[in-house]
């Protein structure tokens, strides 16, 4: 493996990321089976999944994001991914970063997500054969060198004794907000909607939380919003809408409703699905001390203003769009890569 060369290693993800805007046939075919093994993999989401990472995939991003990678080599770790499956390819990006570093990439699939990263995978392999040495599905780690993994909070107590004796990356819940100041435009609060709906809301780039002046309207961002009336027609996606909307109800909580999103007020950072919490403020400078105090729930926040905050902040739409540079809970991976040579 030692004159696998990273020039060659970024050539083969370029072509890759070709692949995936333009799907073969093989993995579409993958695709349909997918929402089979897990109902919310609709063609359409794991599709949607796919092009986001064929953008992410581009020349220009991987030549800059690559240049603090050595060239070599020389004495390639085994880097245990505990990948999570909660949207499509979910767990992509450590493995790109491990495979780009010339390391060995120990992947232990997430059973709601086993499907499309393998096909993936193949697909880099015939890409570039020497990709193969790098690359091997685990059901169990063993004799590893540093480890990556994504749960949630409760597994990831498990996972810091588990592995607390090697060099690791131990990801916990995470959600996104947007911060709105009630001047957006609709295609604003229209964009907004995918950063709310994307994936149905299962990723933690997806906004649960919106922050909102005082006195806030709602009208304006529900008439914006309602070309994804469709989404209450996913049986699961409704199963959450009917079950949220009844716990509101018996326990006589206010609450807005239209249909196919429940929108309540409540500080809670994490809401569950189909429903959004909103939090009023006063002042900017209330709402951006306060996201900053969460930073370490935050995943990103959804905002046209200009003020610093703490959690990447992205513009509306975007949330679900990552750059190869935009590390899950803001923790360089490829920095992380490096420190284990």
């Amino acid at each position: 493996m030692s004159d696998f060369f990273k020039e060659n290693r970024v050539k083969a993800f370029i072509k890759l990321g070709d692949f995936l805007l333009n799907p073969p046939d093989d993995l579409k075919n993958i695709i349909e089976s997918a929402k089979h093994k897990n109902a919310w993999f609709n063609p359409e989401q794991v599709l949607s999944a796919i092009h986001a990472n064929g953008k992410m995939l581009n020349k220009n991003d991987l030549l800059n994001f690559s240049k603090n990678i050595p060239e070599l080599n020389p004495d390639p770790k085994k880097v245990g991914l505990i990948l999570a499956g909660n949207i499509p390819m979910v767990g992509f990006h450590d493995i790109l970063t491990v495979l780009l570093t010339g390391n060995i990439a120990l992947i232990k699939l997430s059973s709601q997500d086993d499907l499309i990263i393998p096909s993936v995978l193949s697909m880099l392999i015939t890409i570039e054969p020497k990709f193969k040495n790098q690359i091997q599905f685990v059901e169990r780690l063993e004799n590893f060198d540093a480890v990556i993994a994504t749960g949630s909070n409760n597994s990831s107590r498990y996972f810091d004794y588990y592995f607390s004796k090697v060099p690791n990356i131990i990801r916990k819940n995470r959600n996104s907000v947007a911060i709105l100041t009630g001047q957006e435009t609709t295609e604003e609060l229209k964009e907004l909607g995918n950063d709310i709906f994307n994936y149905y809301g299962l990723g933690c780039r997806n906004v649960s939380k919106l922050f909102v002046p005082k006195d806030y309207i709602f009208n304006h961002f529900f008439e914006s919003i309602e070309e994804f009336n469709p989404i209450i027609n996913h049986h699961k996606y409704n199963n959450n809408y009917d079950y949220n909307k009844s716990i509101f109800l018996v326990n006589k909580n206010q609450h807005f409703d239209n249909g196919f999103l429940l929108v309540a007020k409540d500080e809670r950072m994490f809401s569950p699905l189909a429903v959004i919490y909103y939090e009023e403020y006063d002042s900017l400078n209330d709402v951006i001390e306060k996201v900053n105090g969460k930073s370490e729930e935050i995943q990103v926040v959804v905002s046209t203003i200009n003020e610093t905050i703490l959690p990447a902040k992205v513009s509306f739409g975007e949330s679900q769009n990552p750059k190869l540079w935009d590390f899950a809970d803001g923790v360089d991976t490829i920095a992380f890569l490096n420190s284990l040579n």
